[in-house]
């Protein structure tokens, strides 16, 4: 089905260079897709109308898979609230009322997991993602992804276009951004713990209390699940993709220090916020709609992030 699903398909997936993307693009080559377009941020800037017009007329794509985003970590999101709403929102709306005009048969718009509500029923379910308001650090970001689920919604209710909407959890592995201004936790902690040891330093300084619990996803299974999607599910309900396997702050970094060896004290900064108490999902969605799991579990994930950080950087 799915060598078959891709092969005379022209696909567009948004932000293909970047990390997640990188592994869609190469699962696409993977089953067989014979066109696939990439737009790059240098050539086209997809917050600006004409630049998502013109992508549309050189790709003229059945298929976009978007996944270009503004992302970042706590510390991102506090100092650029505007632009992480802003950004997100003008290229995902734009995006899907020109690829309906444009006649695109199928777009996947990438949500996110912040947009479900700061204290919401664990594991996170489909159903409670209106419950209440996003963690207020990253709610203009997970808000602005938010409204992507109510246009795709509006403009299948009204015009009939197929658009779905995957959940993805938080994601990690090789390749991922491991600059410790704008990066995720995962990478954030293996660069400390690999720094902290080459330079026989004795503790590592972490933000917040360690207390809060979070999911992760290795990009290649995430890559599956969001290819899966795109080839069996036609429906308007969003759905997770995750692991389904829960972890504190604390656990995932006493992990990561026995990975990578770093013998030293974890010391907890809690003049820092701690984001979202608690983040999990429930993935039994995405398994009865198209059969997805996830196949790596964090250590295995983890020992193979952190060898490409070795080899790599």
């Amino acid at each position: 089905m799915s060598d078959h699903f891709w092969h005379d398909r022209r696909v567009c997936v948004t932000g293909g260079a970047g990390f997640f993307g990188s592994y869609v693009v190469e699962k696409l080559q993977q089953r067989g897709a014979s066109y696939i377009f990439v737009p790059t941020i240098e050539e086209y800037d997809l917050v600006q109308l004409e630049d998502i017009q013109r992508m549309l007329r050189d790709a003229n794509p059945n298929l976009i898979i978007h996944l270009a985003a503004l992302v970042g970590g706590i510390g991102a999101n506090r100092a650029r609230p505007a632009d992480f709403f802003y950004v997100n929102l003008m290229m995902g709306a734009q995006l899907i009322h020109e690829s309906w005009k444009h006649g695109v048969e199928k777009l996947v718009a990438v949500g996110t997991i912040c947009a479900y509500p700061k204290y919401t029923t664990v594991p996170f379910k489909e159903e409670h993602l209106w419950d209440g308001y996003p963690e207020e650090t990253n709610a203009p970001y997970g808000l602005a992804k938010k409204m992507l689920l109510v246009q795709a919604q509006a403009y299948r209710q009204q015009y009939g276009f197929n658009t779905i909407y995957p959940l993805p959890v938080n994601l990690y592995g090789p390749r991922d951004n491991f600059d410790l201004e704008t990066s995720h936790v995962i990478p954030a902690l293996i660069r400390k713990c690999l720094e902290a040891r080459q330079r026989g330093e004795k503790q590592v300084v972490l933000w917040g209390d360690g207390t809060p619990t979070r999911e992760f996803l290795y990009v290649e299974d995430a890559a599956e699940g969001m290819l899966l999607a795109a080839e069996h599910y036609n429906g308007s309900e969003p759905f997770n993709l995750g692991s389904g396997q829960e972890i504190s702050i604390k656990e995932l970094a006493e992990m990561i220090a026995r990975l990578t060896e770093f013998k030293g004290e974890i010391v907890w900064d809690t003049t820092k916020p701690n984001g979202q108490p608690r983040r999990a999902l429930d993935t039994s969605r995405a398994e009865k709609f198209f059969g997805f799991r996830a196949q790596t579990s964090l250590e295995e994930g983890l020992r193979k992030t952190i060898e490409w950080y070795r080899n790599n950087l």
